[in-house]
């Protein structure tokens, strides 16, 4: 028998995942159809869930919402007031990504007031810096799968390179300059970031997530935590910090 546990639902733009949690710690992983949440259902009939808490970066259908509102478990929707505080307290503008705004926390809440570069690669990147444990802005930049649609939906013959191949330093044929165009100037991107702002905040720590990964240059390396649940640890804070009732 299984103690109580809690589900973060976190439904990106390609894909939903369900993570989880006991005692504070990732525990199992789901991944799902970010519209219909299909695989939720086996998770409630085989765990004991007592609460749950839903991140998106894309609209809930009405039957979904429905369907998570009529959980046996309270379940708590990131919304706007749940998310104020995190802005007012970070200093975070209005408009970011519940995803974004998941990583931020996941990051400050296990290296609180320091330097940190939080990158996410998925359907885009995005990289977020907080000094002082305060938020100073944050870019975004196509994913893999968009650089590599972008080539063959913008010209008339170019087509879609597989993500998956031979990713040489320079390509030898079409598929693989499409890739190594496409991966390799993903790579030199965050790389780049790196080396730009620890080269202006020398403490810097960065965060590294996301379901794409990259073999960085080794000089960096020491610098990095990879940390695959760094979003769902995020969602699991707001949650213990606002854990609605039934």
């Amino acid at each position: 028998m299984y103690p109580e546990m809690d589900l973060i639902i976190d439904i990106g733009n390609t894909a939903g995942k369900l993570v989880l949690f006991e005692n504070g710690e990732p525990v199992k992983e789901v991944r799902t159809d970010n519209r219909t949440l299909a695989a939720l259902s086996d998770l409630d009939t085989s765990y004991p869930i007592e609460c749950a808490i839903v991140g998106t970066v894309v609209p809930l259908t009405e039957e979904t919402k429905a369907t998570l509102e009529a959980k046996p478990y309270p379940v708590l929707f990131l919304n706007e007031t749940v998310t104020e505080p995190i802005l007012n307290q970070y200093g975070i503008p209005k408009g970011e990504g519940a995803d974004r705004i998941a990583a931020i926390v996941g990051a400050t809440t296990k290296f609180p007031n320091k330097d940190l570069l939080i990158i996410d690669a998925g359907t885009c990147i995005t990289y977020d810096l907080l000094v002082g444990g305060k938020y100073v802005g944050g870019t975004i930049s196509p994913g893999a799968r968009l650089r590599l649609l972008a080539m063959h939906e913008h010209t008339a013959l170019l087509p879609v390179a597989p993500q998956e191949g031979p990713l040489p330093e320079i390509g030898y044929d079409l598929d693989t300059a499409l890739r190594c165009g496409a991966l390799n100037g993903m790579r030199y991107e965050i790389e780049g970031h790196i080396r730009t702002f620890t080269d202006k905040y020398p403490e810097l720590l960065v965060f590294l997530t996301g379901g794409d990964g990259f073999n960085l240059d080794s000089s960096l390396k020491s610098t990095i935590f990879a940390d695959k649940f760094l979003v769902p640890r995020g969602y699991y804070h707001i949650l213990a910090c606002n854990r609605p009732t039934v």
